[in-house]
């Protein structure tokens, strides 16, 4: 496999990110900002984030990008975010700010770019959550606020959308740019040939997920009471609703056969994919899946629900299975498909790995963001 390459361009500029959150906080949309901007070289990346915990400190570089983290509660992000983004701005100069997602990073920018309308605004629609999220996390405050919310997507110079789902929102939402589809990816070095897997009378059932209501993992945990003893389910996460489904292994007597792993560092994932038969997350919404994805490279055929970005890349029967959303049942059926179906199995394996290698590794996407950048 090829090694990390770097993105060159002629130029020098210097670039403004946006984003509520970042590293330690860990998910696809910090991991690909890690993953971009680690294989892009002669760009300048300064973050503002929000400091979530006061252990963190207020300045550090992480990679290639300089991160500043605001005090406050998210409410003000926008506010503290856009105040640092001005006093950063005369010392620095940008000539591109990226917001990551249209949340409260999105406002941030969006302020800055009132501002200086001169600057390129670029948007990354990363959005795993069904698109009324912030309709109802806003509550009352949508009908003054959706205005201004629209007016991240049409205020933006250039939108990044990581699925076609998520681009054709930001056509909903306004979008008066270029809206492109580029993909979060995987690195690909991380996932060579996978070791001989000894056929055992144990199979295993994983997920890497956040335990929250969009990614169903209780319909998984509801599914092992149509499937034999045999089958066990490992969870790979931590979130609100643990303490709910472990309450629902206990009513269902499932605790031999369900283990919560809790957080699991990244780079920890792959000793546990190796243990792995299938990968599954029958998920209610989805922006991509870069777990998914992930999955697939490391040769273990998914299991997932054709909601949001996922049909972009499986392809039922050919690149995964797709069972039917918030039904249990569903998902036992095609469990037992890829246990019992050796030759279907081995195809969707083969097909998904192609797949991901041709068309989600970082380092062309790591390319062509940089060719956005400008």
């Amino acid at each position: 496999m090829s090694e990390i390459k770097t993105v060159k361009r002629n130029s020098m500029k210097k670039v403004l990110i946006f984003s509520l959150a970042y590293l330690p906080f860990i998910g696809g949309a910090e991991l690909a900002v890690k993953e971009i901007t680690d294989r892009i070289y002669n760009f300048e990346f300064d973050m503002i984030t929000l400091r979530f915990n006061k252990q963190w400190p207020r300045f550090e570089k992480i990679g290639n990008i300089n991160v500043y983290r605001v005090d406050g509660s998210k409410l003000f992000f926008p506010f503290f975010a856009f105040f640092k983004a001005q006093k950063l701005n005369r010392e620095n100069s940008y000539g591109l700010i990226w917001s990551i997602m249209a949340n409260r990073a999105g406002f941030a920018a969006l302020f800055f770019k009132f501002f200086h309308p001169h600057v390129k605004f670029l948007l990354t629609l990363q959005e795993g959550d069904t698109l009324d999220y912030p309709k109802k996390q806003m509550g009352i405050l949508w009908l003054f606020l959706k205005p201004l919310f629209r007016a991240i997507f049409s205020k933006a110079d250039y939108i990044q959308a990581i699925s076609n789902y998520l681009a054709g929102w930001a056509k909903e939402m306004g979008a008066k740019c270029p809206v492109e589809v580029v993909p979060n990816g995987v690195d690909i070095n991380k996932f060579e040939a996978r070791s001989t897997k000894f056929e055992t009378k144990e199979k295993i059932l994983i997920t890497s997920s956040r335990l929250v209501e969009k990614n169903a993992i209780g319909d998984v945990i509801e599914a092992l009471r149509y499937l034999p003893e045999k089958i066990k389910f490992l969870i790979l996460g931590e979130g609100p609703l643990e303490n709910k489904l472990k309450f629902q292994v206990s009513s269902l007597k499932l605790q031999e056969r369900v283990e919560f792993l809790g957080f699991v560092e990244h780079k920890e994932m792959m000793k546990y994919f190796e243990k792995a038969d299938i990968f599954i997350r029958p998920s209610r919404s989805e922006g991509l899946g870069t777990a998914f994805l992930e999955a697939m490279a490391a040769e273990v055929p998914v299991i997932a629900t054709p909601v949001g970005g996922i049909p972009d890349f499986l392809r039922d029967g050919e690149t995964g299975l797709f069972c039917e959303i918030s039904n249990p049942k569903s998902i036992a059926e095609k469990v037992k498909i890829l246990l019992d179906n050796k030759e279907l199995r081995e195809k969707i394996i083969f097909n998904a790995k192609k797949l991901v290698e041709e068309n989600y590794d970082w380092n062309s996407i790591a390319e062509k963001m940089g060719e956005i950048f400008g």
